[in-house]
């Protein structure tokens, strides 16, 4: 049998609460479930999110698969960190589980301009910092070698009598 934690929705119409349930992944989303463990208010500011810890790694250890919305949720109020640490053996009595999430910033026209611009700022960057150090490296290679080819001893003594004869004159 699989088991997934995730949310049953409850409360009234328009007013949702949700309890976080270990259940059959066949059942239904307010069907019969196996254990309570949580709950998840979303409409009081900020959100509050009550966690039974024990029995939540409990079900994790037993391997159950949270769903994406679920996962989330521990990933906001850290129970996803404390469980990994947990799992590797390390110390996690200095984590605390948070009990309240942050809303979230709505998203309006400016701020969709704005990440719009940035996007294609960053499109524009990518575009032109590849063409310049392959147009760096290419360069180089065909100077050098054509003039390390011609005449190496040739450019050197030219240079050597240019160097002398300011000596010479100083």
């Amino acid at each position: 049998m699989a088991v997934h934690i995730r949310l049953r929705r409850m409360g009234k119409k328009k007013q949702p609460f949700y309890r976080i349930v270990a259940a059959d992944h066949r059942r239904a989303r307010d069907g019969r479930f196996l254990e309570i463990l949580g709950t998840y208010n979303p409409m009081t500011v900020p959100a509050k999110v009550t966690l039974f810890e024990e029995k939540v790694t409990k079900w994790l250890n037993d391997g159950a698969e949270p769903s994406a919305t679920v996962s989330s949720l521990f990933t906001q109020i850290g129970f996803t960190e404390k469980y990994l640490k947990l799992k590797k053996g390390e110390d996690v009595s200095a984590i605390e589980i948070k009990t309240e999430i942050s809303e979230r910033r709505k998203k309006t026209k400016g701020m969709k301009k704005a990440v719009a611009a940035e996007a294609e700022a960053k499109k524009a960057k990518a575009e032109e910092a590849p063409a310049e150090p392959v147009a760096e490296k290419s360069a180089p290679v065909e100077e050098t070698a054509p003039a390390e080819k011609a005449a190496p001893a040739e450019e050197s003594a030219p240079a050597e009598k240019a160097d002398s004869e300011k000596e010479d004159k100083e």
